[in-house]
């Protein structure tokens, strides 16, 4: 039986994770549980899977999860940075699930890795910022680290069996979000409601977000760069509405292998959770002649720049990635508090980009100052370039 820490159990990723782990009970047990605030659900999943460690933000937090939780539970509550470090190097754990939002995931990945411990990697911030040093602790202490995105999930399927020096290129699909044919004006007056329907996929407000101005598809470029170690000019990016097909790989041959499955994150979670193995499920089957048709398009980087920044970033390397991830964390908190429009969450991003003076091969220091850096400075930019939005 596998023994499984999930940080960032009350997300999207988390609780599907858990989702998976409930209908296997046989093949998972959890040893820890790390959350933010939402202690109710925490709370829950405490009741239900019985870990022997829960971690939350906040000492109020901590206190507030006791209060709900009976004497006896058997269940460790601890908060803060040092509750994460906890989570994330639980004695006998086997994998860690990385699945907290941001940026916030980076350190609690590298003390499970540092630890020798598996990770499945549904944080894609972590490789985005330092992608090269978390590699090579992943490399020094032999902990393997599976990736849980869905692209990148299928891109790890289409390259088993095969060599990785014989790839010619990745290509990986978007589903264009919500406003896959709004023009830029349009695109100016969306609201924070409309940004937040996605069309395929349940997320998160920020990752939706993200998915909306493509910046999503720019940070899974640079993730899939340093997990499958090619050049950002080597990764294409397509538009695949029905979000059927995950991604595909290209061989020099000229062959091309997909891996295709419903838009649901069960299926990459379960294989991350069992790899090398397949997990037995029961949910509905792909069904391609319902379906019907996979349509394919070129993504415009005029009317979504985000994705421009992103390989931008990748080219430039060093901080450059941090500080686009740390910029892009803050402009998307201020069209979510009706400080910017959407068109300014990239317009933000790219004014601190231009401000920023790259560190070659940065260590995890210079990389955590020039995360806050970006932070600090995508502020005064909203704070003196922008003007407030009209609330929904």
């Amino acid at each position: 039986m596998k023994k499984i820490a999930l940080l960032g159990s009350t997300g999207s990723i988390g609780v599907s994770t858990l989702a998976v782990i409930g209908a296997q009970r046989s093949e998972f047990t959890v040893t820890a549980l790390a959350a933010g605030q939402n202690v109710a659900l925490l709370k829950d999943q405490i009741d239900r899977f019985r870990p022997r460690l829960a971690a939350v933000f906040a000492e109020e937090h901590a206190c507030a999860l006791r209060r709900l939780l009976p004497a006896d539970c058997g269940t460790a509550i601890v908060f803060g940075p040092e509750g994460y470090r906890e989570a994330a190097t639980a004695a006998g754990t086997d994998m860690v699930v990385s699945a907290m939002v941001g940026a916030a995931g980076l350190i609690p990945t590298l003390e499970a890795l540092d630890a020798g411990i598996a990770v499945a990697l549904a944080n894609k911030e972590t490789l985005v910022m330092a992608g090269g040093i978390v590699l090579a602790k992943a490399a020094e202490r032999g902990a393997p680290l599976i990736p849980v995105d869905s692209e990148h999930s299928a891109i790890f399927q289409c390259l088993q069996g095969n060599r990785k020096e014989e790839v010619r290129r990745i290509i990986l699909t978007a589903s264009g979000g919500p406003f896959l044919h709004a023009t830029r004006e349009e695109l100016a007056a969306v609201t924070i409601a409309q940004a937040l329907r996605h069309p395929n996929w349940t997320m998160g407000k920020k990752i939706t977000i993200d998915s909306a101005t493509m910046m999503n598809k720019g940070l899974e470029v640079i993730e899939a760069a340093w997990l499958f170690g090619l050049p950002a000019a080597a990764i294409d990016v397509v538009i695949h509405p029905q979000s059927i097909v995950h991604s595909l790989v290209e061989y020099r041959d000229g062959s091309v292998i997909a891996q295709l499955g419903q838009p649901d994150m069960r299926g990459p979670i379960a294989y991350a959770l069992s790899y090398p193995r397949r997990l037995t499920r029961t949910d509905a089957a792909l069904d391609l002649c319902k379906i019907g048709t996979l349509t394919f398009l070129e993504p415009d980087r005029d009317r979504f720049p985000a994705l421009s920044l992103a390989y931008a970033a990748a080219k430039g390397g060093g901080t450059l990635p941090a500080v686009l991830n740390g910029a892009n964390e803050c402009a998307v908190a201020a069209f979510i508090d009706g400080k910017i429009g959407f068109n300014d969450i990239s317009r933000v991003s790219q004014k601190v980009m231009e401000s920023h003076a790259s560190e070659c091969e940065p260590t995890l220091a210079a990389i955590l100052n020039a995360d806050q850096w970006a932070r600090t400075e995508a502020e005064r930019v909203i704070g003196t370039d922008f003007v407030p939005m009209p609330r929904d």
